[in-house]
């Protein structure tokens, strides 16, 4: 990615200054000065990670001493794979098998300095990201688990992945596509889909249709996140999207998600879903944002605003309850 500034001391960081940010369930979370978005929602990053990824991922639904493989992209402050790992059971789990994408080793080093972070986690999960800081691995022969990171930009990282792994789970938390559309294009998605063993899923916060539209293309079947218990009630939380199983389909209603409504489909159909496109994996930000407006200009779908217009109420927030 591009978008490099400089801190205090001079050096450059791709994530420009990060300022901490306490969010509403107490967790930390950070804000990017470079993409100038937070990593979390303000609700927390604690609940998010729990509703948006644990829950929908079924981690018990994986057996003792077969493998469970997960690939992390844009780990941050570990917050989605260290609650996945804590929802394991001590005894009788899945053989874990991790790798992570980040471009930046600064948040999860904050992260570990923080006293509220470092205390939610068991100590097996705490020695795994402390593993991770400082060494980019961690193993647990014990058990046969062990975990990888892989550091840099994620579209190139994605290519030194071992061939054939079948990803059980990817959980995808890249900066919003407004942000940070490298990670959220057409290309990227559908290697991401590639690497999905039957079965897999792909879970992510976001519900974009130029996301969800990119995910259906590579194959997927797509399920709506359902905001947690407590959150704004909003039309959708994210999106979970499975590598269909023929022996195994995916429930139309599961914990924590649904099908796509008929406002959610129709969305697909909108100015909104024109993907973004990253034909070379190396483009900045400004050119693919560019080449998505031309394309949306051309175009003879409805508009997005018309779409909104004819499902007005249910595309404006609510208030939790």
């Amino acid at each position: 990615m591009s978008g490099y500034v400089a801190d205090p001391g001079g050096r450059q960081h791709p994530l420009g200054a990060l300022t901490s940010l306490c969010t509403s369930d107490g967790s930390l979370s950070l804000h990017s000065s470079c993409f100038d978005e937070a990593f979390h929602s303000s609700a927390g990053a604690l609940a998010e990670a729990k509703a948006k990824f644990v829950a929908p991922a079924q981690v018990r639904r994986f057996r003792s001493g077969t493998p469970l493989r997960v690939l992390d992209v844009c780990v941050g402050l570990g917050y989605n794979s260290a609650a996945l790992m804590a929802e394991l059971p001590l005894q009788g789990a899945p053989d874990l098998q991790w790798w992570g994408l980040e471009l930046d080793p600064r948040p999860l080093t904050l992260a570990l300095q923080h006293q509220g972070f470092s205390t939610l986690w068991p100590a097996h999960v705490l020695q795994r990201l402390e593993a991770l800081r400082d060494h980019g691995h961690w193993t647990d022969a014990s058990c046969g688990a062990g975990g990888r990171m892989l550091w840099g930009d994620a579209r190139t990282q994605l290519k030194q992945l071992p061939k054939g792994l079948g990803m059980d789970l990817i959980l995808m938390d890249a900066f919003s596509p407004g942000r940070c559309p490298q990670l959220w294009s057409e290309e990227f998605l559908a290697a991401l889909a590639a690497q999905l063993a039957q079965g897999g899923r792909l879970l992510t916060y976001s519900r974009a249709a130029a996301v969800r539209a990119s995910l259906r293309r590579a194959g997927l079947e797509l399920r709506s996140l359902l905001p947690a218990p407590g959150q704004r009630q909003e039309w959708s939380s994210g999106t979970l999207a499975e590598r269909q199983a023929a022996t195994s389909p995916l429930a139309k209603h599961g914990p924590g998600w649904q099908s796509l409504s008929l406002m959610e489909e129709e969305h697909l159909n909108t100015r909104a879903a024109i993907a973004y496109r990253d034909p070379t994996g190396q483009d900045t930000a400004l050119l693919i944002h560019q080449r998505r407006q031309a394309e949306q200009q051309a175009c003879h779908w409805e508009s997005t605003s018309s779409w909104q217009r004819r499902w007005a109420p249910f595309t404006r927030p609510q208030a939790g309850t």
